[in-house]
Formats: structure tokens, C-alpha cells, sequence
């Protein structure tokens, strides 16, 4: 059973679009654990719309443990709507087959004043993606990023990259963090089923997710 949490060196990197790929990909299930903001669609909703999950059966998108309507940082956002967060409950479902689970925004985002995602994946010791922009500022972002989850003990899968090939940055991360490099997903201008599945078959190996 093949299960992956997907993080990001930071916020709108394209790790939603990514996990929609690899949920597709998979024919996983899929979870969002904190989702902040609903205003414009959720995360989920998005999963839905760009892999048609809910209609094909087993596979299929677990409800978010937490859905707060302020869009800020998962602690932030609980405070103002008067949520408390209990991080001891978020605890991946159980399910049949492959899931990929979506954190939010960067690996040390807080979920509460105490607690960060990144403390979250070293609870659940599942295998974490790190999702890269390929723009400038990624070497530091993501060697940082793999640094923070080392030294909490999270299984580290592999880095995908997002956007424009960037040679010399995709392969100076791995070299120096000893990360494999899993692969890169291009911007599309038309983003939908097909156009997702082509894309993620050009720039991956199935392979390195099974």
C-alpha cells in the first residue's frame, strides 16, 4: 500500500495541481487535512474537479479534519474563527489502496502556536514529497525544507520540481542533499484531466511511486 504525503518549500508552488497528478496517476484516494479559506473552492474541490475522483468508484476524496474559513496559516486561521486545533486528531484515514495526503502551504507551516505540519509528517513516518519551485530561491528554499524534516526523522521520498526546466537547480539540490530528484512538472496553460496525466507522464516514472 502506497501512501505519500505531498509538502512544498513554501505556499502556491503548485503542490495541489502535483497532487492531483499523482492522485490520478495512483487511481488514489485523497486527503487534505487543515484546509484555511473556502471562499473560491477548497483544495479538495479542486482534487475533484481536476481528476473526477468522486466519479469513479473506490477512489475517492476523505472529508478535511479540519475546515476553517479564514484564509491565513492554520493557527492563525483557527484563532480568528474560533477553532481549536487538536493536532493529536489528525491522523491519516484508513482506506484501500493508495492515498495522497496534501499539507498546506510549506513544511513549517504551524498548525497550531506549538505544533508544525512538519511535526505532523514526523508523527505519521509516511514518505513526503517535497514539491520545488523551479524559480530563483529554490536551492536555499528546499535544502532548508530537507534539512527541517531530517531533523525531525521524516522519511524523505524525493523532491519533484514545478515550473520552467531549470537544469543546474534540479540537479545541484540532489547532489548536495542526497535527495533523489523524482522528476518536474511543467506549468500548462490548459489544466485538466488529460492535459495533467500527459504531463505527469512526460516529466515522471510511475515506477518511483510504487
Amino acid at each position: 500500500m502506497t501512501h505519500f504525503v505531498v509538502t512544498g518549500t513554501d505556499t502556491d508552488i503548485g503542490k495541489t495541481v502535483f497532487s492531483a497528478a499523482l492522485t490520478a496517476a495512483l487511481g488514489a484516494s485523497y486527503w487534505k487535512p487543515v484546509q484555511s479559506g473556502l471562499e473560491g473552492g477548497t483544495d479538495s474541490e479542486r482534487i475533484a474537479q481536476l481528476t473526477g475522483l468522486n466519479d469513479t468508484g473506490h477512489p475517492r476524496i476523505f472529508p478535511e479534519h479540519y475546515r476553517l474559513v479564514t484564509p491565513a496559516s492554520p493557527h492563525l486561521s483557527a484563532e480568528i474563527d474560533g477553532v481549536e486545533i487538536d493536532p493529536a486528531a489528525i491522523t491519516p484515514p484508513v482506506c484501500k489502496g493508495p492515498l495522497v495526503i496534501e499539507g498546506a502551504g510549506g513544511a513549517l507551516v504551524p498548525v497550531t502556536r506549538t505544533v508544525l505540519f512538519a511535526d505532523l509528517f514526523a508523527r505519521w513516518q509516511l514518505p513526503v514529497i517535497i514539491c520545488a519551485r523551479t524559480g530563483l530561491g529554490t536551492i536555499s528554499h528546499t535544502l532548508m525544507t530537507i534539512e527541517s524534516l531530517r531533523s525531525r526523522g521524516v522519511p524523505i521520498h524525493g523532491i519533484t520540481f514545478i515550473g520552467d526546466a531549470m537544469p543546474d537547480s534540479e540537479a545541484v539540490i540532489p547532489e548536495i542533499s542526497g535527495v533523489r530528484r523524482l522528476g518536474r512538472l511543467d506549468r500548462l496553460s490548459r489544466l485538466d484531466r488529460d492535459s495533467l496525466i500527459a504531463a505527469f507522464d512526460a516529466g515522471f516514472d510511475i515506477k518511483d511511486f510504487q
